[in-house]
């Protein structure tokens, strides 16, 4: 009985105690979402949206009708200023917007080139926002891509994909990969960027996962190739400041639900409160094919 009682008594004090919080939150304005990159030997290629609402209704519809329209769009590389161009595409009953190259304007056009610095500059609803970026030099070398059997896998289909690469002497090489398998799209990985802070000035070999279409849900092995895939790596040179926006992004991204994860702020580096970033790529390729 002493038992019960002791029990029946914690209850009481646990339920009188226990007070309902509600949380009113406001609802804030929408702010401009940037993502802006140039690369080696590409044109500068720019989204804008609007930002949501923690807990706005999110739809195929809405996230369709938040792209801002008919923005001033300007890259420059120190000696030209280009207005980049909006351009549309049509997906199912959807259109998609961003902004790029402007083909009747090629006086002023340029392409990405290793080793040099970028401005961009958006005017939209009144407000002028501005962001900076470099492209570095193509400072971490592939040596080779190879394949061997997927370790852990039960499938002896499933092989892994293997880099050999030589980072230089010295902190602060930062890099981002994506792969492709077949005919399908780049794919950054679930962790796509890394600094050199363990393997600086060394040659070493280091797996690398499958890059991952984020709409979807993965399955096991999600990270492993196919025998008879043709995959290709691009490995690409970035800043840290392109580096901090992907790490707490994806950080990010995998706390999402997590009710212990604490909260993280994404780092971006566009101007006047603006969301996203500017980024610069240093890219190279190789390409594997992996017999059945």
């Amino acid at each position: 009985m002493k038992g019960y009682y002791f029990i029946l008594i914690a209850s009481v004090l646990f339920f009188s105690c226990e007070k309902a919080v509600e949380f009113d939150l406001d609802e804030s304005s929408p702010k401009l979402v940037a993502e802006a990159t140039i690369e080696n030997d590409q044109a500068p290629f720019v989204v804008l949206t609007k930002s949501l609402n923690y807990f706005s209704e999110i739809s195929a519809d809405i996230l369709a009708s938040g792209f801002i329209r008919n923005a001033e769009v300007y890259v420059s590389n120190g000696i030209l200023t280009h207005r980049l161009k909006e351009y549309a595409v049509p997906i199912g009953i959807y259109t998609l917007y961003y902004y790029s190259t402007d083909s009747a304007n090629l006086a002023t056009s340029f392409k990405g080139e290793l080793d040099r610095d970028y401005s961009l500059r958006i005017v939209t609803g009144g407000r002028e926002y501005t962001a900076s970026t470099t492209i570095p030099a193509l400072t971490k070398r592939i040596d080779s891509v190879f394949w061997k059997q997927a370790p852990g896998s039960n499938d002896s289909n499933k092989v892994a994909l293997m880099v050999k690469a030589t980072d230089p002497p010295g902190y602060g090489d930062y890099i981002r990969y994506f792969t492709k398998r077949n005919s399908e799209p780049y794919y950054p990985a679930i962790n796509s960027v890394f600094d050199d802070q363990i393997i600086d000035g060394t040659t070493y070999e280091v797996e690398v996962e499958r890059g991952v279409d984020r709409n979807i849900g993965l399955h096991e092995g999600y990270s492993f190739f196919d025998k008879g895939d043709t995959v290709t790596l691009k490995l690409c040179n970035i800043n840290k400041a392109t580096f901090d926006f992907w790490r707490t992004m994806e950080f990010s991204y995998s706390s999402v639900g997590n009710p212990f994860s604490s909260p993280t702020k994404v780092l971006g580096n566009i101007s006047n409160g603006a969301l996203g970033y500017f980024g610069g790529y240093a890219a190279q390729f190789r390409t594997v094919i992996i017999p059945k």
